[in-house]
């Protein structure tokens, strides 16, 4: 009998040769039908490089044995990656410290959940995000509180978790002891702060061994975030950038380029298949968009447009579409939005923007939040990604002399006071088609 899986490359191999629209042979075995048993010989093949026959066929993990199956496992063969089409998720960086506490999980019906990973995968997630700091022992006191603890120790455990539960990792560097983010790019206390030259060597040597360690740990990025909310840029001041062009005494778009590029270059040398995310947010509409064209400008090395979103801070949807546009006319590259949120019963902190109007702080309100954002994300097709910021925060069950955090986050998916899931939880697979 002819190998298979030769036999499925051939027709791959003869159809993209001809460049003409064939029906891929998908049975592999040939018996006649396209069934579980070819999905999972390509897989255990790709694996293994052996034929055996393993229930392991449900590649993308949602529930069912389709031809999107055969279709990831076709793009492997292909472009050495799978393809996800679409990403939803959250960032859930803190989910060891609330289950080390004892934190207690429901569903909405008021049933305790025994495996959250598992619970985020049925209600159709695919995809987690993890935060790291360079050393956040160095953090103050008060950013330690508020989550400022994940190490490359941390991540490594954490994020071999998340793939042994079968979803994307996307890694976001904060490449700093403390948050990183449109107000602060402080540089690691073990840096040099103003040596550019010596700069670009730590930015370099820093994300080649957190990638090599991050494999070696079973936990390979799926795609990586260089740098957390870069609009102004990173490393301060040196790398300190104007979005629109220029920069403040000090900082140079040539400076920030080059980090970039060194990062990048670390990545791309350890895990080619591991997509690249520039991270964004959107205070100003013009401000996205300009930022990226500026990359174009300056020869970044990326692969996907990252955007923060919180109606809190940046408004309407009306706000959020037009900044889409302008992403979308800087750059041909997909988009995802990597951080958004909508408080439950209370405003989130420092709230500019009150839709109370429309939608409640309430489990009712966060939910038609949800709904509608969604429904406005994909009036775009280049947004492929939506992730929910700190979806697991939840106190309930915890006592209050050993809480997680100093303060609730208003925005999660769990309400502290009993435990149980958010309706707008169970909403968000409707971002994939």
């Amino acid at each position: 009998m002819k190998n298979p899986v030769k036999y499925f490359l051939a027709i791959a191999v003869v159809a993209m040769a001809s460049q003409v629209a064939v029906a891929y042979n998908y049975d592999v075995n040939g018996d006649g039908a396209v069934t579980s048993v070819d999905v999972t010989t390509i897989y255990n093949y790709l694996l293994n490089n052996d034929m055996t026959f393993y229930a392991t066929s449900d590649v993308n993990g949602d529930g069912a044995i389709t031809a999107t199956d055969i279709t990831i496992i076709y793009d492997y063969l292909l472009n050495g990656a799978p393809v996800l089409e679409q990403l939803v998720g959250g960032d859930i960086s803190m989910l060891t410290k609330y289950e080390e506490a004892g934190a207690i999980y429901k569903d909405k019906n008021g049933n305790t959940i025994n495996n959250i990973l598992s619970f985020f995968g049925e209600q159709g997630w695919n995809a987690m995000r993890v935060r790291l700091f360079v050393n956040p022992e160095n953090a103050s006191e008060t950013a330690k509180k508020e989550g400022v603890v994940q190490d490359l120790a941390y991540v490594k455990t954490l994020g071999k978790r998340i793939k042994d539960a079968g979803y994307a990792l996307v890694l976001d560097l904060h490449y700093s002891d403390t948050w990183a983010d449109p107000g602060a790019q402080g540089v690691p206390a073990a840096w040099p702060k103003n040596d550019v030259e010596a700069l670009k060597d730590s930015v370099y040597n820093y994300t080649k061994r957190v990638m090599q360690e991050m494999i070696a740990a079973g936990a390979r990025p799926d795609f990586i975030q260089l740098g957390n909310e870069i609009t102004g840029g990173m490393l301060w001041p040196t790398g300190q950038v104007y979005p629109t062009g220029g920069a403040p005494a000090g900082g140079s778009w040539e400076n920030f380029s080059a980090y970039q590029q060194r990062a990048s270059q670390a990545v791309r040398e350890v895990s080619p298949t591991t997509k690249i995310i520039l991270h964004v947010e959107m205070h100003n509409i013009n401000q996205p968009g300009a930022f990226f064209s500026n990359c174009e400008s300056y020869g970044v090395d990326y692969d996907v447009m990252g955007l923060s979103y919180y109606s809190a801070y940046h408004g309407t949807f009306a706000n959020l579409n037009a900044v889409l546009n302008n992403m979308e006319a800087a750059s041909s590259k997909p988009i995802m939005i990597m951080e958004c949120g909508y408080g439950y019963a209370w405003a989130l902190p420092g709230t500019n923007y009150n839709l109370t109007a429309t939608y409640p702080y309430s489990n009712e309100g966060q939910c038609s939040f949800t709904i509608n954002m969604i429904a406005a994300l994909k009036q775009h097709s280049r947004v492929k990604g939506l992730f929910w910021w700190w979806p697991e925060a939840n106190e309930y069950g915890i006592d209050w002399q050993n809480s997680v955090t100093g303060s609730w986050w208003n925005g999660s998916l769990f309400d502290n006071r009993d435990g149980k899931a958010q309706n707008a939880l169970y909403e968000m697979k409707q971002f994939l088609n």
